[in-house]
């Protein structure tokens, strides 16, 4: 029997999972990919599926993955999905099937604890009375754990200003020469790794081990049979980021918090080191200052004029720090690193200034407090491929939004594939029956002077009738900030909390939204995907227009002026797909499980008034479409969301 075949048969009624566990039930579209991916392993070939929500995708492409007997790697990209997959998920089915395998679990070093930096924290001692109480709790934590994962540890917010005191990055680490070498806990995570069938793993490490670059292995892959990428419509965007080079202030201030803290380690705080710190930490502040007032993302032609002197000054102080901790080279493996680094940092400023191949795009992108420079290959998806030719094993990628309509020749090309077998599943859920599509009638184009206001004004009848139980996403977080101040302005009559983003970080605004059980949420695009509400807390979704990309954008920008010039059409091609899915995407957080039901908005005109609505309707789920806010009100009245007893949540999955 082959595998495709046992695998079938694993997903049938009287089969080993619906025998073993519980709640299971067979579903057509699973035992089809389940077989897909099965095939797919034996035959080491690329394999794309997308599984509408509801597929039972995870289970189908686990289960084969188990079977095989394969070593693979899983690569996902959140570490929520990751320690779902091993913690819940793969010994499930493991023993369902009873394949007993050997499984592990990596995650990038920034999340374990690095017990060097960790000793000149304790050291240095606090920077406030509640450092020093979660330094106190870390002490505490360190003798009882096994993995080091800093997630660990509860009560220490995941956004805290220490986890960078007492974690490491490719940038810091002292590798082989750390006096804690033996006993790291990423050391320790990646000796794992390698021995064990079944690696979980983060995009970022994937594209790092395939690039054999620092932060992976470099030994991972070479030894695996396949690679299974889950959610894998966020590959392109992150191996775009990943293929740059980029540099920033406050990387900079970071090297020079380690110069001091190294050097009054060592006894070696001496006045050449002092003068070379102070001028880094002064040349990466005024390069920050030079962007003031500038757009989040610049391109490099459209730098302030000042910006050039600056970044030639960072560079400058940079080599010349390097040069200072180079004059006592031996001193500890702490000062030896900060010369690596100065040299490193000088070096990317260099290329980063002159441009050239592999640096075509630059651009600068502007935070609060701070300012980073970055420079990318035009095509992304040709470097990634090179990285994947050669590579003698099956790959599988997954996600429910891949394909533009049925085709998935947008996501193939920003990979970098030319071959590939497609499946496309649709969703089991009854859409036609729990939900509708509303679009509502008289709204004015996206660029009218008030448009956010008329959103509002569609949305407030929506949430009386609903209870609130809604997320409204928008496009951008300008709209997001008017929206909010609206709704705030309203909220004693609302009757339901508003909660926005950026009030509270991302994981506890979730947290408080599924607690609250009648709550609404305002978003912009981090919400989009990857949220995971079951049950009728989430009963609206409500999108303020389609998710096109802003033109203005440089790396956007230099897609459209790539394509423009092999041929092909800037908008259908590039911004159009681009939309599509980020749509298919915001739309995805509404039924989440087969007793779901609910209502989307989508209050963008184009959305029927222009020829290319039509690619984004031919991509969402089959909703039946209403066009009067008195049928969406009716429609969630009906659904009886008001009524006692109905804000249980289903969990998170």
């Amino acid at each position: 029997m082959s595998l495709a075949e046992r695998i079938g048969a694993a997903f049938e009624a009287d089969g080993p999972l619906a025998r073993s566990l519980p709640g299971f039930r067979p579903r057509e579209g699973q035992r089809v990919m389940a077989e897909a991916v099965a095939q797919a392993l034996e035959a080491r070939e690329v394999l794309l599926v997308e599984a509408g929500t509801g597929t039972g995708k995870t289970y189908a492409y686990l289960a084969p993955v188990l079977d095989a007997g394969l070593k693979v790697v899983v690569s996902t990209g959140t570490k929520t999905l990751q320690d779902q997959l091993f913690r819940r998920d793969l010994p499930a089915l493991s023993g369902a099937l009873g394949r007993p395998v050997h499984v592990a679990l990596l995650k990038g070093r920034s999340n374990y604890l690095c017990r060097h930096r960790f000793d000149l924290a304790v050291e240095e001692g606090a920077a406030s009375r509640r450092d020093g109480r979660w330094l106190g709790q870390l002490q505490s934590w360190l003798p009882t754990t096994t993995r080091g994962e800093i997630a660990e540890v509860p009560g220490i917010p995941e956004d805290a200003p220490l986890w960078g005191r007492v974690t490491s990055n490719a940038d810091n680490c002292l590798g082989q020469e750390c006096p804690e070498f033996q006993r790291c806990f990423v050391v320790k995570a990646r000796r794992e790794a390698l021995k064990a069938e079944v690696v979980v793993v983060n995009h970022h490490l994937l594209l790092a081990d395939l690039a054999l670059k620092e932060e992976g292995f470099g030994e991972l892959l070479p030894g695996a049979d396949a690679v299974v990428v889950d959610e894998a419509h966020q590959l392109p965007e992150i191996a775009a980021r990943f293929f740059a080079i980029g540099v920033g202030t406050r990387q900079a201030l970071a090297l020079v918090g380690d110069a001091r803290s190294e050097a009054v380690q060592a006894g070696a705080w001496q006045p050449p080191l002092e003068r070379a710190v102070d001028a880094l930490e002064r040349t990466a502040r005024e390069a920050a200052a030079a962007l003031a007032g500038a757009t989040p993302r610049v391109a490099w032609p459209e730098l302030p004029p000042a910006t050039e002197a600056r970044l030639e000054a960072w560079e400058v102080a940079a080599g010349e720090l390097a040069e200072a901790c180079e004059a006592l080279a031996g001193a500890t493996p702490g000062l030896d690193a900060v010369t690596r680094r100065a040299r490193a940092m000088a070096a990317r400023l260099t290329r980063l200034r002159a441009g050239g191949e592999g640096c075509e795009l630059r651009w600068a992108e502007t935070h609060r407090r701070s300012a980073s420079f970055h420079g990318a290959p035009l095509d992304a998806g040709r470097a990634l491929a090179e990285k994947l030719a050669g590579r003698e094993c099956g790959w599988v990628f997954t996600s429910a939004t891949l394909a533009v309509g049925t085709d998935f020749g947008a996501f193939m090309d920003r990979l970098g594939l030319e071959e590939a077998g497609t499946l496309q599943l649709d969703s089991p859920f009854d859409y036609a029956r729990r939900t509708r599509l509303y679009v509502p009638e008289g709204m004015p184009a996206p660029s009218t002077p008030g448009y956010t206001h008329r959103v509002v004004e569609i949305a407030l009848p929506l949430l009386e009738a609903s209870g609130g139980r809604a997320f409204l996403l928008f496009t951008s977080h300008r709209a997001l900030q008017l929206a909010a101040r609206e709704l705030r302005e309203r909220a004693a009559k609302l009757g339901f909390p508003v909660l926005v983003q950026g009030d509270e970080p991302r994981a506890r605004l979730l947290a408080e939204f599924r607690r609250l059980g009648n709550a609404v949420l305002l978003g912009t695009q981090s919400f989009w995907e990857g949220v995971d509400v079951k049950g009728p807390a989430l009963s609206v979704v409500l999108i303020d227009k389609l998710p096109f990309a802003a033109p203005d954008d440089p790396l956007l920008k230099a897609r459209l002026e790539a394509a423009r010039e092999q041929g092909r059409d800037p908008f259908r091609d590039v911004q159009l797909p681009q939309a599509v899915l980020s749509l298919k995407q915001g739309i995805g957080r509404l039924i989440r499980d087969a007793d779901d039901a609910g209502l989307a908005v989508v209050c963008d005109p184009r959305l029927l008034g222009k020829s290319y609505g039509r690619v984004f309707l031919r991509s969402l789920p089959r909703m039946p479409l209403v066009r009067r806010e008195q049928e969406a009100v009716d429609f969630l009245v009906g659904l009886g969301l008001t009524e006692p007893g109905l804000t249980e949540l289903g969990e998170a999955g």
